[in-house]
């Protein structure tokens, strides 16, 4: 199987790319020389980290019967400061609202996720340190 994605120029440092059919637009801040169009690459490496896990703790709840009113994940990734600029670590805080959800279930969801499921997370771990913590709200 494979992924392709075509990325085409739309001025200054705008990029646009067609993701299976949609639309996303990555673009820079006027003080690189952008206009702000739209987020900038790097950051969506953490949206598609949540993304995958996200998806992947969801469907394994749905399977164990574990219902949750919310659930937000969020991303911390920490940048180096020299060119190449990239993630050195990222830190995931899943924080799930409900009631009476039990957290052995919860925790065994986010486990599965990152030690079976989620590619993103499969691939990042090699490159970074990858840490978690599970809240109940």
């Amino acid at each position: 199987m494979k992924h392709k994605i075509s990325t085409s120029w739309k001025g200054d440092m705008a990029f646009e790319a067609d993701l299976m059919g949609y639309k996303l637009v990555m673009d820079a801040p006027p003080e690189a020389g952008g206009q702000n169009k739209g987020p900038r690459p790097k950051p969506l490496m953490i949206a598609s980290l949540a993304g995958c896990t996200g998806m992947d703790v969801i469907s394994i709840l749905k399977k164990m019967r574990v219902e949750v009113d919310d659930f937000r994940i969020h991303i911390e990734g920490d940048l180096t400061e020299e060119p190449p600029k990239h993630y050195t670590k990222m830190h995931i805080v899943y924080e799930f609202t409900g009631k009476d959800l039990p957290m052995d279930k919860l925790q065994k969801a986010v486990d599965l996720s990152k030690e079976k499921y989620c590619g993103v997370s499969y691939v990042y771990d090699k490159v970074m340190e990858i840490t978690h913590e599970v809240r109940v709200r």
